[in-house]
């Protein structure tokens, strides 16, 4: 019998094999090297993309987890590399886990037979001398997108013979090129294409290949990625174990939060007795959380809770997740596939193509922020075609409250549009001097990275700027440090802070800039493989964050305050007979982490609040927003001393929901609400994009207006407190303690938009509209 909070039970069905011949050609070798890791004949789809690949067109593998994407262009490139002794491979993994889980791939095909393979790691982990022999004897290149940014194109002088022979690139795990970091990536692989195009004169174009997990329209998000056209191979020919999906809402409790709302048990605390029990059975169970802080904290109460019941028994149990050192990352790899841990608490990090087979189980604690992930994680489980089960347990949040009570959108629509701009100005301009800096850039070349008018009205900025020279061949770049400096991929350019403990000198980990102020602020507790600190010092200048160890019984959660102003008003949707307006522009947000909260460490209720004296950070990024008259507003059920609280709510609402549009993370977006917005002298909501410049992600819920609305009313309709709570209309990040909140003024507010959008029509702003003084 199925435990009260297992509210829904869907099934992944199970899928069977669909085997087919070697192509013709392929070599002995590499015949016999699959042969001996137990592939006698490869899955249909894995020949449909090698048979692409060999005609020279550019190809997506998209198809389910575990079924074998490596191996299609293992295949095509390992028959490539035989027929021509000279040829060359890169390939680019988001993570260097993923490329070192390949790397084991590649050598051991190496050694079971295709003896022309010679595969070579060359990363920020990669010794000096052996970068030297990749670089000279290696026709594998196994790095990162940040290594080919900072060590490979800007020195590609050196790499010119690796790039006359470069035949493929391989792309991994491209669905997770999304956001900024796939926008900046895009730009990146434009650059690459084009210094192999320089390189390799007269010869065929390098071709591309990806391995993606399903999305709505991979074709269509390979060929943004790379800016080239390209094909896809969806139809999956491997078989996999069904998957029972449990969908599971912690139970309220009888503690109250802010304002009295009441609270449920936290997915963390949920998930942490999902992998104890699962554990006790001996059932290889992979836990995934999007937080670190998150994964540590499974893994930690998993371990104690195992050691009451038997000592020992704790340590088969482990966190994973980016910010570890490298060798802590290959033994914990290699510990769950080798069997000696039970179960393992993972950030995304895990989500990915790292062979990890036979396990029984995952959980999914709180939405990971797509469906398409969603489906990676719970792939995880049945790869060696046993039946598995999966678990989603739905955080205090208002996304997770309307998946958990409506699992038919997870599993009756297709996957999402993955969001991906190259040709974002902020991201554009710096990379633009990058490429100036490997070669010049040509009249005729602007096309390799956007509409060439736009572009020249970039390049010609930067000009002006002083950052590039304009001469009469091109444009190129004359300072004496390269440009690759301007750019960071992953971040908004404050690079990655080292995380120090104060006792010992130890680096312990690194952070990106961008989290220090939520995470790493003075006070904030670190956690660490268990172990626990407590931050002393935050000096940005030095980069670093000194911490010292503890053993707090608590957690920390920062607080800010935001302001935004308008900019401009790229688009307008005006309604017909009323003041409503939906708007997607330009605009400046301010940012300051005023205080932080302790709460304990599962229950999660709040132990106290504390200042904290950081300086604001300032914000040029998108937004989609909306403004009403307060008239209309009262007119459709509010009273003006109620306005506040609905407003807020809504906004709340909203930002939680808007991830089911647009593919982004909760994290990655933030709002502000007011009753009197000075820029338009009316009641607005704004959700803004979390990144300099934007990254599509405003955009889409300009678009998907009434499907994220409409959502997001049935997300507080459904929710059962009474007068608002996380699960739908507080916010876990708000700097005003979640007051006012209006649950049902929210509700009202969302109605009437839902009421208006028939009437809504596009109004022609021409060139981008400045705010009204």
């Amino acid at each position: 019998m199925l435990p009260e909070q297992v509210l829904h039970v869907r099934t992944v069905p199970s899928r069977a094999a669909r085997p087919v011949d070697w192509p013709a050609g392929t070599p002995e070798g590499l015949v016999e090297a699959f042969a001996a890791r137990g592939v006698e004949r490869p899955w249909a789809h894995q020949v449909e993309a090698a048979l692409a690949l060999a005609q020279g067109a550019h190809t997506v593998l998209a198809t389910g987890t575990a079924s074998g994407k490596s191996l299609g262009y293992q295949l095509a490139v390992g028959t490539a590399l035989a027929a021509d002794p000279n040829a060359t491979v890169l390939y680019l993994a988001p993570t260097k886990a993923l490329a070192a889980d390949q790397l084991a791939s590649w050598r051991a095909l190496e050694r079971d037979g295709a003896r022309w393979l010679r595969a070579a790691p060359y990363d920020g982990d990669t010794a000096p001398q052996d970068r030297v022999w990749a670089r000279e004897h290696a026709n594998i290149l196994l790095t990162n997108p940040d290594m080919l940014h900072v060590g490979i194109l800007p020195h590609h002088e050196r790499w010119a013979v690796f790039f006359r022979n470069l035949t493929h690139v391989i792309v991994d795990e491209s669905h997770t090129y999304r956001g900024v970091f796939g926008s900046q990536v895009g730009i990146l692989l434009r650059r690459l294409r084009r210094v192999a195009a320089h390189c390799r004169g007269e010869r065929p174009e390098t071709v591309f290949v990806g391995a993606s997990a399903t999305s709505a329209d991979p074709a269509a998000h390979f060929t943004t990625l790379i800016g080239a056209p390209a094909r896809a191979v969806t139809e999956d020919g491997s078989p996999h174990g069904a998957v029972h999906v449990g969908f599971w809402q912690p139970e309220l409790t009888d503690r109250r939060g802010e304002n009295g709302a009441p609270v449920r048990r936290s997915a963390m605390a949920t998930a942490a007795d999902l992998v104890t029990d699962l554990a006790l059975q001996q059932t290889r169970t992979l836990a995934f959380i999007t937080s670190r802080r998150g994964a540590e904290a499974i893994a930690g109460t998993a371990k104690r809770q195992l050691e009451e019941v038997e000592a020992g028994l704790g340590t088969r149990i482990a966190a994973y997740r980016s910010g570890y050192l490298p060798e802590e990352r290959r033994a914990l790899e290699e510990a769950l596939r080798s069997g000696r841990l039970l179960g393992m608490a993972s950030t995304p990090a895990l989500e990915m193509g790292i062979d990890v087979a036979g396990l029984d189980a995952v959980v999914v604690a709180g939405w990971p922020g797509t469906r398409a992930s969603f489906f990676q994680q719970i792939g995880r489980a049945g790869r060696g075609g046993q039946d598995a089960l999966a678990f989603f347990v739905a955080s205090d949040d208002p996304l997770d409250t309307f998946v958990v009570d409506h699992p038919e959108a997870v599993f009756d629509l297709g996957v999402e549009d993955t969001v991906v701009d190259p040709q974002n100005p902020h991201l554009l301009g710096p990379q633009l001097c990058a490429a100036a800096a490997e070669l010049p850039i040509t009249p005729d070349a602007l096309g390799w990275f956007g509409t060439p008018a736009r572009v020249r009205e970039l390049l010609d900025a930067l000009v002006a700027q002083g950052l590039l020279r304009r001469r009469p061949a091109g444009w190129f770049w004359t300072h004496a440090e390269h440009a690759a400096g301007l750019v960071s991929l992953r971040d908004d350019g404050g690079g990655p802070m080292d995380i120090i403990d104060v006792e010992s000198g130890a680096l312990l980990g690194t952070m990106d800039s961008p989290q220090t102020h939520y995470q790493a602020h003075p006070g904030a507790v670190y956690v660490h493989q268990d172990r626990t600190f407590l931050v002393e010092d935050l000096d940005e200048d030095a980069h670093a964050v000194l911490v010292t160890r503890a053993w707090p019984d608590f957690t920390t959660q920062a607080r800010d305050v935001t302001e935004i102003e308008i900019v401009a008003v790229e688009r307008r949707l005006d309604a017909h007979g009323s003041s409503l307006r939906w708007c997607l522009g330009d605009v400046q947000v301010r940012t300051q982490v005023v205080s932080f909260q302790r709460k304990a460490l599962l229950s999660g209720e709040v132990l106290g609040e504390e200042p904290l004296d950081l300086p604001a950070r300032d914000l040029f990024t998108s937004a989609v927003w909306f403004q009403a008259s307060s008239e209309e507003l009262v007119a459709a059920g509010l009273t003006m001393d109620r306005l506040p609280g609905a407003l807020h709510a809504a906004e709340h609402a909203m930002i939680g929901m808007m991830p089911l549009v647009a593919s982004n993370d909760r994290w990655d977006i933030g709002g502000v609400s007011m009753v009197l917005h000075p820029d338009t002298g009316s009641p607005a909501v704004f959700v803004y994009d979390g990144r300099p410049g934007g990254a599509g992600f405003a955009e889409r819920g300009f678009e998907q207006a009434r499907r994220w609305v409409t959502a997001t009313a049935a997300a507080i309709h459904t929710c059962e407190c009474p007068e608002g709570c996380p699960s739908c209309v507080q916010s876990p990040k708000c700097g005003n303690r979640n007051s006012p909140l209006d649950k049902a003024g929210a509700l009202t507010v969302l109605r009437f938009l839902i009421e208006r959008f028939d009437a809504l029509a596009e109004v022609d702003v021409g060139e981008p509209e400045a705010a009204e003084d």
